[in-house]
C-alpha cells in the first residue's frame, strides 16, 4: 500500500481527497494536516466522516514537512502560494500532486501578475487527457494539478485546436462555478443570503488566475498565438462547473463533433454527448467525468462548446488521484467513479 498524506485536508478539496483515498484499493491515508484546525478530529471538521469508525477520530496535525516524512505520496490542497516551500522540504523520494497553482505556470512574470509571492517553479502539468500528456505524468515524481476552470476549458478546445479546426486567437469563455470553488473560507459574498437566488460575475477583464494557465497549455497545440477572454460566474449551487466556450470556425458541426468524439473515444472519464443532448452540472456531481457538446452557429461562423465537470472532483481531488494512479502505475480509474449522484 502507498502511504498517503494530505496537506490542507480541512478544505472542500481536502475532504474529497480523504473520501476518494479511503475507497482506493492501493492507497492508505496516514497523515492529515490543517492550519487552523490542527488538533481537531476529522469528524469534527467534516461531519460526513462521523460514521467511519477508522477515519472519524483521525487528528489533524500542523502543516509542516515533518508531518509527511513517512509518506510515499502527498497531496497538497493548500491556498495558492503556500505549498512551494513545503514541497521543497520533503524527502527526495516523496511523490507529490499539488492542487494549488504554485507549480502550474512556467513564466515567473505571469505568476507575479496573477498571484502573490515568489514563483516556485513548475512541475509536469497533470491533465492526462491532453495530447501526449499521459506519458509525462507517468514518468513524473511531482505533478501540478490543473485549475478547475482550466480543466473544463482546455478539454473543450485542445483536440479542435490541434486539428486546426478553430481559431485559437479568438477564444471567448463564460463559465459558471459553484461556491465551493472559492474554498472553505468565511466571506460575505459567499454567504447563503448573498448567493441564493443570484448569479454574479467576478474577476472579469482577463484578471482571473486561470487565464494564463489555459493559454500556456493550449499554446502547445496551436500554430498561432492563443488568446482567451474569460468571464467567470458564481452560481447559486455548492459545486459544479458549466463552461461555454466560443471560437471562430469554418468547420461544420459534424466535423467538430467527430473530432472531439474521436479524441476522447478511449478516455475513461470524458464523454462527448450525442448531438442534441447538452451537458448539465448535476449529471457530473461526485464523479470524475467530463461531459461535452458542440454546436456551430453558421450565422456568426462560431462554434460553442459546452462542458460540465464537478469542480471538486475532476476539477481538483479526483484529477489529483487520477494523476497519482498514473505516477504509481495503478489503473487510471482506480478509486474513481464516472457515475454522478442524482438527483
Amino acid at each position: 500500500m502507498v502511504k498517503v498524506g494530505i496537506a490542507g485536508a480541512s478544505g472542500y478539496a481536502g475532504a474529497e481527497l480523504i473520501r476518494i483515498v479511503d475507497g482506493h484499493p492501493d492507497l492508505e491515508l496516514v497523515s492529515l494536516s490543517a492550519g487552523t484546525f490542527a488538533g481537531a478530529s476529522l469528524a469534527s471538521v467534516h461531519p460526513q466522516f462521523a460514521a467511519h469508525k477508522k477515519l472519524s477520530q483521525l487528528i489533524f496535525s500542523d502543516t509542516t514537512a515533518e508531518s509527511f516524512l513517512d509518506c510515499d505520496l502527498v497531496f497538497f490542497a493548500l491556498p495558492h502560494g503556500q505549498s512551494g516551500e513545503l514541497i521543497k522540504q520533503l524527502p527526495d523520494g516523496t511523490k507529490v500532486v499539488d492542487l494549488g497553482a504554485d507549480y502550474r505556470l512556467t513564466d515567473a512574470e505571469l505568476w507575479s501578475k496573477y498571484y502573490e509571492g515568489p514563483h516556485a517553479g513548475n512541475f509536469v502539468y497533470g491533465l492526462p487527457e491532453l495530447p501526449e500528456r499521459r506519458a509525462q505524468i507517468s514518468d513524473a515524481t511531482k505533478v501540478a494539478n490543473p485549475g478547475c476552470y482550466a480543466t473544463a476549458i482546455q478539454l473543450s478546445l485542445a483536440p479542435l485546436i490541434a486539428a486546426k479546426l478553430v481559431d485559437a486567437s479568438d477564444i471567448v469563455v463564460v463559465a459558471a462555478s459553484g461556491t465551493s470553488g472559492a474554498g472553505r473560507r468565511a466571506a460575505v459574498n459567499l454567504l447563503g443570503s448573498e448567493v441564493m437566488g443570484s448569479i454574479s460575475a467576478y474577476r472579469i477583464g482577463g484578471t482571473h488566475q486561470h487565464t494564463p494557465e489555459i493559454e500556456q497549455e493550449l499554446q502547445k497545440y496551436s500554430s498561432q498565438p492563443v488568446a482567451v477572454n474569460f468571464t467567470p460566474l458564481l452560481a447559486p449551487m455548492p459545486r459544479g462547473i458549466l463552461a461555454t466556450t466560443s471560437v471562430k470556425t469554418t468547420a461544420s458541426q459534424k466535423q467538430l463533433h467527430e473530432c472531439l468524439a474521436t479524441a476522447y473515444d478511449n478516455e475513461p472519464f470524458v464523454a462527448v454527448l450525442p448531438e442534441g443532448q447538452l451537458p448539465t452540472t448535476s449529471a457530473t456531481l461526485g464523479s470524475n467525468s467530463v461531459l461535452i457538446q458542440v454546436a456551430v452557429d453558421e450565422h456568426t461562423g462560431r462554434a460553442t462548446i459546452v462542458t460540465a465537470i464537478d469542480n471538486l472532483i475532476k476539477g481538483a481531488a479526483g484529477q489529483a488521484v487520477q494523476n497519482a494512479n498514473l505516477m504509481f502505475g495503478f489503473p487510471e480509474t482506480a478509486g474513481l467513479s464516472v457515475v454522478g449522484v442524482a438527483p
